[in-house]
């Protein structure tokens, strides 16, 4: 009689870490009014979104923007991913938005545009170097389209450009 075992793959191990700062600096803002399609917007800024609301809102005219962000990594099979309060969309796909918006008369900030940052398209070693005690994970962008509108939709390089840097 033959006796066969079968054994279960042992999953890699995954490692979870909580402390990559992810600073994201945006320059050039396009300014408080803005003609977008058919409309046009007074009183624009913008914001990292968090979960469902932008928060870290800043001015349409200001000079620059800058969010700083904590955002979990966790080693898989595929590659990093990412998890946390900012990060958005499916394993595998995951991204950051900045949220355009006007302020309500009631004080309620509502979105009219987004910006994607993907973070799956960083280079893993990117990723790897950022993990480091004292290294943040920078990402810079300009905030104006060419048309002179807020910049919205998926930001690539070069227009997103992704380096780590000593905190």
């Amino acid at each position: 009689m033959i006796h066969a075992t079968h054994r279960t793959p042992t999953p890699r191990p995954r490692r979870h870490d909580a402390g990559v700062e992810v600073v994201i600096e945006g320059r050039e803002l396009p300014g408080k009014a803005s003609g977008v399609g058919d409309s046009r917007r007074r009183n624009v800024h913008v914001g990292v979104q968090r979960r469902k609301e932008a928060v870290g809102v800043v001015s349409g005219d200001a000079p620059e923007a800058t969010w700083t962000l904590a955002v979990d990594v966790l080693d898989t099979d595929d590659g990093p991913d990412f998890r946390g309060a900012y990060v958005h969309g499916p394993r595998g796909d995951r991204f950051l938005y900045l949220s355009w918006g006007t302020f309500a008369p009631s004080g309620s900030f509502e979105i009219f545009r987004r910006a994607k940052l993907e973070l799956s398209q960083i280079d893993p070693e990117l990723i790897n170097a950022a993990r480091g005690e004292g290294t943040r994970l920078v990402g810079r962008l300009r905030l104006t389209a060419a048309d002179g509108t807020p910049v919205s939709a998926t930001v690539k390089p070069p227009a997103l450009d992704w380096s780590v840097q000593q905190a």
